[in-house]
């Protein structure tokens, strides 16, 4: 543990596994006073399993049309302020192109996409007036290249890229940097159960370092750009994809 992050407040989405959880776990090692949003109830019990002290969990929709706005009356009440968003939050939906549902592409689009804005806005609202503040959006290797039957979710990380790159123009002058991280598949235990056998397998083979990425990568670049290092870096949409897209 070091004390890296040691005053700071940390907004994390879908904090209660997957990525979330390990982008949560890596801050709070590092000092960082943690805020977990998500839908599932166990938000509670995944904050308190985190090492220091004064982590906080919240349990809420955020496709809810004030919900943004509730999370960070919460974490201004509880935490005082907000120094990094992670939006993290996400869902996969997936069906080709012709038989793709509404609900499935409004529901995609709605968590990926919309949420993510929604947050960030409301992060921004305090961040520009603090005069400082971190925003990393979670995108994928799909909002560059396209994936079969991902049609609803190639389209939200493509929004997600091209959301960050106007937060970053608009809000650099403010002290606010925003970028986007974009992985392959990350070795989550559903991203272990999504793709185990030959299909995992036959997709490990087609990106160059022949595996997939690890969930302290994805959060080890994050809090890379959560830092004290990383001010002029913003507008980024940052590949960990083992070079898949670069082939």
């Amino acid at each position: 543990m070091t004390a890296e992050f040691a005053g700071k407040v940390v907004v994390v989405t879908g904090a209660a596994s997957g990525i979330g959880n390990s982008v949560a776990l890596y801050f709070a090692e590092r000092g960082a006073r943690v805020v977990g949003v998500d839908l599932g109830e166990t938000i509670g019990e995944a904050m308190a399993a985190l090492p220091g002290e004064g982590h906080h969990g919240i349990v809420k929709d955020l496709t809810g049309a004030t919900a943004a706005t509730e999370v960070f009356d919460e974490v201004v009440a509880v935490a005082g302020t907000v120094h990094v968003l992670v939006n993290s939050a996400g869902i996969v939906m997936l069906d080709t192109a012709l038989n793709l549902s509404d609900r499935m592409w409004d529901a995609t689009i709605a968590v990926n996409l919309t949420a993510s804005f929604k947050m960030a806005q409301a992060a921004g609202r305090i961040m520009t007036v603090a005069g400082f503040g971190r925003i990393i959006n979670l995108a994928s290797q799909a909002s560059v290249v396209g994936l079969d039957q991902h049609v609803a979710y190639c389209a939200s990380k493509a929004g997600i890229v091209g959301m960050t790159k106007v937060l970053s123009m608009e809000w650099a002058p403010s002290g606010v940097t925003v970028n986007a991280v974009s992985p392959t598949v990350v070795e989550t235990p559903l991203g272990k159960a999504a793709w185990a056998g030959e299909k995992g397998e036959a997709l490990k083979q087609q990106i160059p370092t022949r595996r997939f990425a690890q969930p302290e990568e994805v959060a080890g670049l994050i809090a890379y750009l959560a830092g004290d290092n990383a001010g002029m870096v913003t507008g980024e949409n940052i590949l960990i994809d083992g070079g898949y897209s670069s082939i």
